[in-house]
């Protein structure tokens, strides 16, 4: 059984204003009748130009916003039939990355609160074991202890998004969604992030929906890969075969468009 199913998967915004009577002028359909699985352990990468719809449906399956229609089950479980107190047991096994390490972070909360944040959320541990587990959680992300009792603004990008990784991981989830995570660092950053995401996931047992815009990064971390165009998934296979051959022609301009990144 796959961990994430999706079934006809839609959300519509609504677009402009009527000066009239203050009503929408249309609707725009930023994902459109999308249906995937995400299997236990693989790394799904999803990619797609700026406004694809990646983001949201990343968002979509985790919830963070409501779909127009469609289903999704997680572990067998009708997602989004979940009560509050389900969404909140949920929620401990999925996370996101976000894209913008300089934006995700509270610039008022040390590094030790900023990870720990999420045990104390879900009323997880004493403070005495949320400290051992911060600190377990930036060595895993290549930081140093004493990283603990600074400020995120005295970090440099590279060091931000670690730690953005590790608040990801402090509640131990099954599924985390990387929206775009390298996106904001050079090119050699970026590959350092990347190598760790690849580490983390060995270690952790995790499963990642991989969002990107670049088909070579993707290529790299990715397990299968799915093409995203204009809402709905145009193409999806092995990375190789996507990359090697593919199928669609949106597919083929993204592999002539987008240069590579040494990993």
């Amino acid at each position: 059984m796959p961990l994430v199913e999706i079934r006809h998967l839609s959300k519509t915004f609504p677009w402009g204003e009527s000066w009239f009577d203050g009503a929408a002028r249309g609707e725009v359909r930023a994902v459109d009748d999308v249906s995937l699985d995400i299997e236990t352990g693989e790394t799904l990468g999803l990619v797609g130009e700026s406004g694809s719809g990646k983001s949201t449906l990343g968002r979509l399956i985790l919830r963070l916003v409501e779909p127009s229609s469609g289903s999704i089950v997680f572990e067998g479980r009708d997602w989004l039939a979940a009560d509050r107190g389900e969404m909140r047991r949920v929620r401990r096994d999925m996370q996101i990355i976000f894209q913008d390490p300089f934006a995700s972070l509270d610039p008022r909360m040390r590094v030790e609160d900023v990870v720990s944040e999420p045990l104390i959320i879900h009323e997880q541990s004493t403070r005495a074991e949320r400290r051992a587990r911060t600190a377990e959680l930036l060595h895993a992300v290549g930081l140093d202890p004493s990283a603990l009792q600074r400020f995120p603004h005295e970090f440099s990008g590279g060091q931000r998004q670690r730690i953005g990784i590790a608040r990801a991981l402090a509640l131990r989830p099954k599924f985390v969604v990387a929206d775009e995570p390298v996106s904001a660092l050079d090119v050699s950053v970026a590959a350092q992030i990347v190598n760790l995401l690849a580490q983390l996931q060995r270690q952790f047992g995790l499963t990642y929906l991989f969002i990107s815009h670049s088909m070579p990064l993707v290529r790299y971390l990715a397990t299968r890969i799915a093409v995203m165009y204009r809402g709905r998934i145009v193409e999806i296979g092995s990375a190789q075969q996507i990359t090697e051959d593919p199928q669609h022609p949106y597919t083929r301009s993204l592999l002539e468009a987008t240069p590579g990144i040494e990993a």
